[in-house]
């Protein structure tokens, strides 16, 4: 198998990452991609930073275990199987899962600060920034994480507001200039109404692939 094209896909929490992901899975076969996601490699909860009133700040690049998600991505690339434990974000409803990904002609490199660590960043071929309005980030993340999280939403808000659009501010922002595709995500789209710069995106993925 001919190296991979490996793919960084961030932006800000509610801007409509894992909604790309599923326009991307929906357009391609699925041995054709495979999808790893920073969101399994946070650190265990009990080496988190706790603020005075107890709420642990996960939007802190030092929560990421950087070092060996970079390592599994680069065994990916030399066609290596790998295996994580998920990460459940600590909901009592579910069971983590052990994950196993599979080498495939496109990586997909999801999360918040796939940009910001140098050793992810600099394996990434193609980097993709989907943003969107505040307000659309604020709903998406309070029906992300009351529906799927259990979270309650004081303590969404409260995350939001102090921990969430500072981390933007400080660790995602900045690295906009690197991407090589900015992809809006204002609207409410179906699965099967991909927006310009998506159809743009898949295309240019399918030549990858001939």
């Amino acid at each position: 198998m001919k190296e991979p094209i490996v793919v960084g896909v961030t932006g800000g929490s509610g801007s409509g990452k894992t909604q790309l992901l599923k326009w991307l899975q929906n357009a391609l076969e699925p041995d054709q991609l495979c999808l790893i996601s920073q969101d399994n490699y946070y650190r265990n909860r009990t080496t988190h930073n706790q603020e005075e009133n107890k709420i642990t700040n996960f939007d802190e690049p030092d929560v990421i275990e950087a070092a060996q998600f970079a390592s599994d991505l680069e065994q990916l690339k030399k066609g290596r199987k790998i295996t994580r434990r998920e990460y459940t974000f600590n909901n009592p409803a579910k069971s983590p899962r052990l994950l196993e990904f599979y080498p495939a002609p496109i990586i997909l490199v999801e999360g918040i600060f796939v940009f910001y660590f140098p050793e992810i960043s600099k394996l990434l071929d193609l980097k993709i920034f989907i943003e969107a309005k505040e307000h659309l980030k604020i709903h998406r993340r309070i029906t992300r994480d009351q529906v799927e999280r259990g979270y309650p939403l004081e303590d969404i808000l409260f995350k939001y507001t102090h921990h969430v659009a500072p981390a933007y501010e400080k660790y995602i922002a900045p690295y906009r200039h690197e991407a090589d595709l900015i992809i809006p995500n204002n609207k409410m789209c179906q699965h099967d109404e991909l927006p310009a710069a998506v159809e743009v995106l898949v295309a240019f993925l399918k030549s990858k692939l001939l």
